[in-house]
């Protein structure tokens, strides 16, 4: 039943995303047939912010083709397409200007998962550390999302099926204490990857932002260069609001990577 629940939920979620594809597909080919002049340039534009790209990428999409149609005056409908799907190649290929650290000799690398409410952090810890027993690493989770109750069983199963170790605190405790007590567990037993789950805040919510903060604080007086990875878990649906979350986060918590 899970899994026809399952299939039932992709098979809506590419619909959708089929539908948006093909009308924005539609609307770039019909604008296409026209001549390319600044009109036509800004219909492009308007059609890239309601397809949810942003101003800054919808405006360098438009900057490409510019250049591209006079450097080729005759383009076809389909050329200039074929310029727009090379551009978002090469725009996905870019280097990430970011990267995390590399742990000292003899310390565990600590990983900091962090996002909004319901954004699937609990879930994605316990995908990470899958992935890093794959790669015959040793795992540690630490149950540092204090505030919700369920997320702490939650992890706990999660640790019981993978078979290994969860550091957890209690439900309304510390969070830093968590982290720090699962670290200083981490370094006695020799622990590869240490992977820390926190509780969901809303990016406008100085206070529990500069809780993040804090956390990061306190790791470094276990493991000195801590976290040396914070992901920040995204729901894929929320469109431009997920480019104003991973700002803020970043303020407070300088993020390596978005999940």
């Amino acid at each position: 039943m899970v899994f026809g629940l399952l299939k039932t939920g992709l098979s809506k979620i590419r619909r959708a995303f089929s539908r948006t594809r093909s009308i924005l597909g539609e609307k770039v080919r019909e604008l296409f047939g026209k001549p390319l002049d600044e009109e036509t340039l800004d219909e492009l534009e308007q059609i890239l912010y309601e397809a949810d790209l942003g101003s800054a990428l919808a405006t360098e999409f438009v900057d490409h083709i510019r250049r591209f149609a006079r450097k080729n005056p005759h383009s076809t409908s389909t050329q200039l397409i074929d310029a727009m799907k090379h551009h978002a190649q090469d725009i996905l290929h870019r280097p990430p200007s970011i990267s995390g650290k590399t742990p000292e000799s003899g310390s565990p690398k600590m990983i900091l998962i962090v996002g909004v409410n319901g954004s699937g952090k609990t879930t994605s810890c316990a995908k990470l550390a899958r992935l890093f027993q794959e790669e015959k690493k040793k795992v540690l989770l630490a149950a540092a999302d204090t505030f919700r109750a369920a997320a702490i069983e939650q992890l706990d199963i999660w640790s019981q099926r993978l078979k290994i170790d969860c550091v957890k605190g209690k439900p309304g405790g510390d969070p830093s204490a968590v982290i720090f007590d699962a670290l200083s567990a981490a370094k006695a037993r020799q622990n590869d990857v240490v992977i820390a789950d926190t509780a969901g805040r809303l990016q406008s919510k100085t206070e529990l932002m500069e809780e993040l903060a804090k956390i990061t604080r306190v790791t470094q007086k276990v493991v000195p260069e801590a976290p040396h990875e914070i992901y920040l878990v995204l729901d894929a649906t929320t469109g431009q609001n997920a480019l104003d979350q991973a700002k803020i986060f970043n303020e407070f918590t300088p993020l390596t990577g978005l999940i």
